[in-house]
């Protein structure tokens, strides 16, 4: 039976499509046990874009793999991920293959590690879409045209003949898009989709993936370490830190009113526009922790300016901060109201603000 490329949701659909809890991800080592993710939990509803931001080694790419099941069996993977209700982890090699690709789908970092180079970029759609659905090769093939011309690749007639080396870049980039669209998902994961493209091609990029979750209507998780990127795309924000969710809350709650230390500190390191030319960015001083041997307390405490004894002995959870919907992990969260990263993060310590 050939699949309708309509979307529509159910009336005795879930409230969210994807729903992640208490997921942990661990490798075993020469060195000992990587916690790579700690207790990650979010819903996520349908035509919703949740950001996930976090340094390098934050363990949010290590979570969308797990979902996807992509990790390899040294991983150990424990919690729950459902896909409209149904179970993802665990599933077998053949299950889980007909939902990749099919109801949940990812953009890779790197399209040219996504991309096989012996094949065209036509051909590659036409297969996403034959293996999930009873259509010939014609119609897949007008299929992918089609796809490659709402990406915005110029010219889709003749560059479906195209091999991933005579395409730039961004093209590439949108080609990888168009395959995750190719069958309408129910979600769509873009793993730092932007990463090494400038400005001009990133926001041609981003352009792509907005028009993807407009056709489709998938909900979307969108992995960056550009806050700008969240800025313009994200409904909801999980911020990440040492393998654990530390805030989450709207855009907006989290890029106006943050309460974790953390949080703040990315934002004080991200340019913006309506400041001073000669205005310093604020750095957050220290590297990440080792996830082999984690410190006891909270993770962030060594980085941390507002640290204080409990801190380096209690790790907090994630608690409400302001209204139900915001969450953040931090003794001392009521100290952020307010707060700007120059005055937390300043080179001397924490400076008190006048009343």
């Amino acid at each position: 039976m050939t699949k309708e490329f309509a979307f529509g949701t159910p009336e005795t659909a879930p409230e969210h499509v994807l729903q992640v809890d208490d997921l942990n991800v661990d490798f075993s080592t020469v060195d000992g046990k990587v916690r790579a993710v700690r207790g990650v939990s979010y819903g996520l509803r349908r035509s919703e874009t949740l950001g996930i931001v976090g340094e390098s080694g934050s363990g949010k790419s290590v979570t969308s793999l797990a979902i996807m099941g992509l990790l390899p069996r040294t991983a150990n993977v424990t919690g729950s991920a459902k896909l409209n209700g149904r179970q993802l982890l665990g599933l077998g090699d053949t299950e889980i293959s007909r939902v990749r690709g099919n109801q949940i789908a990812m953009i890779f970092q790197d399209p040219l590690t996504s991309l096989n180079p012996v094949y065209t970029v036509g051909y590659q759609l036409a297969e996403a879409i034959v293996v999930h659905n009873d259509i010939g090769k014609a119609a897949a093939r007008e299929r992918a045209v089609e796809l490659l011309d709402v990406v915005g690749i110029p010219n889709p007639r003749q560059r479906v003949d195209a091999f991933p080396h005579e395409l730039s870049g961004g093209m590439r980039q949108r080609v990888v898009i168009a395959i995750a669209m190719a069958n309408r998902p129910d979600v769509i994961i873009a793993d730092e989709p932007t990463t090494a493209l400038d400005v001009t091609v990133q926001a041609q990029v981003l352009e792509a993936l907005e028009t993807a979750r407009a056709e489709t209507g998938a909900a979307m998780v969108l992995i960056t370490h550009d806050l700008g990127v969240i800025a313009g795309h994200a409904d909801r924000v999980l911020v990440m830190y040492a393998g654990k969710p530390v805030e989450t809350a709207s855009a907006d709650d989290v890029f106006y009113t943050p309460r974790m230390p953390y949080t703040l500190g990315l934002l004080g390191s991200l340019p913006r526009m309506d400041t001073d030319r000669a205005h310093r960015l604020t750095p957050i001083s220290g590297s990440p922790p080792s996830m082999i041997d984690l410190p006891s307390g909270c993770p962030f405490a060594p980085r941390c300016p507002l640290a204080a004894e409990l801190c380096h002995h209690d790790e907090p959870q994630l608690v409400a901060v302001a209204g139900p919907d915001h969450l953040a992990a931090c003794h001392y969260h009521d100290r952020l109201v307010d707060a700007h990263a120059d005055e937390v993060f300043a080179p001397d310590g924490p400076h008190e603000r006048e009343a």
